[in-house]
């Protein structure tokens, strides 16, 4: 079943209306007399759908990335790459099915795969969390990525998750220590990383895969240190606030490129990724292949030098220009000039 966003509306009244003119055309055999007005229709539904898509809002681009018919990592595995093997487990707990990974090829080159993946029902979310990993999600991550570098294969991670998962039992087996791990860790392997955003990229729980040598994000997805309703709850004690919140977190690949924290951003197709998946990973897939290629003519040191330059950076800002009147210092008070003591 089709899944529509509110401000999709015109777009799906036009769609549906198109759909009835071809049924009627098709039962009574009149498709070459109703065939000019299926055509202005048609044209004026792909007029209206560039117009919606065309100034979406940092909110509506949030709907997007969340859409439930939205491709998810294993999505983009089946038509990027072939031979997947998915490997399991971390060695010390247990196997998180909130995040895949494992070995495939790009081209017949070998490469290793590791991403969040949601589910498509609720039996399947439960099952991946809803794509929010525990520690052992992590540490999996880690162990393949170490793999991958001991037979110096490239890495491709693909994040879409809300954020890490918050619950006591990620608390008891150490969330936070696991992520901090993996962004130590990924600063220091050789072979390349190639990072997308997908979907969602949610706080620690998205840059606990993201440490890489280019970080593509693709044209609906968006990256931030908070969701945009856990920062309307913070600042404007309002859930409500969130399309304010959107605004003001600048979280949008768009502004994400502006501000450096992303390297490159992936068109979707028109109306997101769900529209058409095979069209939205071949562009994918185009993109991780050229910067592939940039990345694996550098030398280890200095792939790993530019890697840890990159991350330094972030968190820069500028100091408001103070106005002539500021900065000019502030004038001394003249000294009080003496009483005259009066004469007796």
């Amino acid at each position: 079943m089709s899944h529509y966003l509110d401000f999709e509306k015109p777009v799906i009244e036009l769609q549906h209306k198109l759909e009835e003119l071809r049924e009627q055309a098709r039962e009574r055999g009149l498709e070459a007399r109703l065939g000019e007005e299926i055509a202005r229709m048609e044209k004026k539904l792909e007029e209206t759908r560039r117009a919606v898509y065309a100034k979406l809002t940092p909110w509506q681009r949030v709907q997007l990335a969340r859409h439930p018919q939205r491709p998810y990592t294993l999505d983009y595995v089946s038509r990027i790459f072939t031979d997947f093997e998915e490997l399991h487990g971390d060695r010390l707990f247990a196997d998180d099915q909130a995040v895949i990974a494992g070995l495939a090829r790009l081209e017949g080159r070998p490469v290793m795969v590791i991403g969040t993946q949601k589910g498509r029902d609720t039996k399947e979310n439960i099952r991946r969390n809803f794509g929010c990993a525990h520690p052992e999600g992590y540490r999996k991550a880690l162990r393949l990525m170490r793999l991958a570098d001991k037979f110096n294969l490239p890495i491709f991670t693909f994040i879409d998750t809300a954020g890490a998962y918050p619950g006591v039992g990620a608390e008891e087996r150490h969330i936070a220590e696991a992520i901090a791990v993996n962004l130590r860790e990924m600063t220091l392997i050789e072979s390349p990383i190639i990072a997308t955003i997908i979907g969602e990229g949610g706080s620690g729980g998205a840059l606990g895969l993201a440490v890489a040598d280019c970080v593509l994000i693709l044209e609906n997805a968006y990256y931030s240190v908070i969701s945009p309703e856990g920062c309307a709850a913070i600042l404007w004690k309002d859930r409500a606030a969130a399309p304010k919140a959107a605004e003001a977190l600048k979280i949008t690949a768009r502004d994400l490129l502006k501000l450096g924290l992303v390297d490159e951003v992936t068109p979707e197709p028109l109306g997101g990724a769900h529209n058409d998946p095979d069209a939205a990973a071949a562009r994918l897939k185009e993109a991780l292949m050229r910067r592939l290629e940039e990345v694996s003519r550098l030398a280890p040191e200095e792939r790993l030098r530019r890697r840890y330059n990159k991350f330094r950076a972030f968190g820069r800002w500028q100091e408001p220009k103070q106005t002539e009147a500021a900065a000019r210092p502030p004038r001394a008070e003249a000294a009080p000039k003496p009483k005259r003591k009066r004469a007796s």
